[in-house]
């Protein structure tokens, strides 16, 4: 669903859960954003990550905001996936 460009800063935006089936260290995930966007990933308990509006959206600057999910292992290699998403912005003040 379109988020509305004038979303309170924090907003949610997507719920994510990463998990690898190793133990100890190698099952551990971190996530990270990569490209330039209004947003943000906060970790949750449970292995769980918010992704969440960091600033202000304008729909006229970017209709979109693209952002890529890096998730990575602290195994030995380290094994990374990731994903990309894409948030559409909707405008509020055009008539």
């Amino acid at each position: 669903s379109p988020v509305p460009e004038d979303a309170p800063s924090g907003t949610v935006v997507a719920v994510l859960k990463v998990r690898d089936r190793d133990s100890g260290e190698n099952g551990q995930v971190s996530c990270e954003l990569s490209g330039e966007a209004a947003l943000s990933i906060v970790a949750s308990p449970g292995g769980s990550y918010k992704v969440v509006t960091a600033s202000a959206l304008d729909r006229e600057q970017a209709a979109e905001q693209r952002v890529t999910v890096v998730a990575r292992d602290r195994g030995r290699p380290a094994l990374r996936s990731s994903a990309e998403l894409v948030l559409e912005v909707s405008d509020v003040n055009d008539n």
